[in-house]
């Protein structure tokens, strides 16, 4: 079987340079392209050199047209509008896209579904498999605990994040949401400052902590009568993250379009 050719979108970023590195050591990968935006100050670099390696002979261009050429999969870490733009470029050439990126908005999330409906898109707030087992737990938990329990996410990133909630803590709010049959922007509360009143009995609570150097914290916090429950995630290393981007990608080989996540790639269905 052909190593899967992956070009990296993002590729001047921490977690681009990371992906750089966990394709060069897994088996079955090869790299055949680096992407970022044009004001770049990576443009021309090579990736491997970027991510502290060996010289890989791909350098990081912004010209997508010529860098896709020959790609089975590209990944994505980059921003919301550019990742949207990226799949409707991909959804054209017939490219396979996996996005680790957070921060969509409903029209940006309204392009990527449009996009999957002519390839296959892997969309996940988070790519860990112990993320992904957590969101399966909080939906389990949340349909089996029911209104009495309220629910409150925390989560904690480093100080250079620029979105909040994470697309880790939606993806939970989601799942929880889901457990209990509802819609999550119809009871998530987001933000709490001054008077707020009461907890308004359903409500989905969020928390977000910024600094440091933390990869990532998320815990799902069911607060009932007499007791609390609390799952919670600590990320140590962002190569999880790349490891399981890797397997997204690997798992695209050959599916049907069609928008799918991680609970598709880990078989996590109920």
């Amino acid at each position: 079987m052909s190593d899967l050719r992956v070009v990296i979108n993002g590729a001047g970023g921490r977690m681009g340079q990371e992906l750089v590195r966990a394709v060069n050591r897994g088996a079955g990968f090869v790299l055949v392209g680096a992407l970022e935006h044009p004001a770049s100050s990576h443009l021309g670099e090579d990736a491997g050199v970027l991510a502290g390696l060996k010289p890989t002979g791909i350098t990081v261009e912004s010209d997508a047209a010529a860098t896709l050429n020959g790609a089975d999969v590209v990944i994505d870490f980059s921003t919301p509008a550019a990742s949207v733009r990226l799949a409707e470029r991909l959804a054209e050439a017939g490219i396979a896209l996996v996005i680790g990126t957070t921060g969509f908005s409903t029209a940006e999330t309204a392009a990527i579904e449009a996009a999957a409906r002519r390839t296959p898109v892997v969309k996940s707030g988070n790519m860990s498999l112990g993320v992904n087992v957590l969101a399966a737990l909080t939906r389990r938990a949340a349909a089996t605990l029911g209104i009495a329990f309220d629910i409150e996410i925390m989560e904690m990133h480093h100080s250079r994040k620029v979105d909040a909630p994470s697309g880790t803590a939606l993806m939970l709010g989601e799942a929880a949401a889901e457990g209990r049959g509802v819609n999550l922007e119809d009871c998530a509360a987001r933000g709490r400052d001054g008077i707020t009143g009461a907890r308004r009995p359903g409500d989905i609570g969020f928390a977000s902590l910024r600094g440091g150097s933390v990869v990532g914290e998320h815990a799902v916090i069911f607060a009932g009568p007499s007791e609390r429950l609390e799952l919670v995630h600590k990320a140590e290393d962002r190569g999880l993250f790349a490891n399981g981007a890797l397997a997204a990608a690997k798992w695209t080989k050959g599916r049907e379009p069609g928008l799918y996540s991680m609970v598709d790639v880990l078989d996590l269905a109920d």
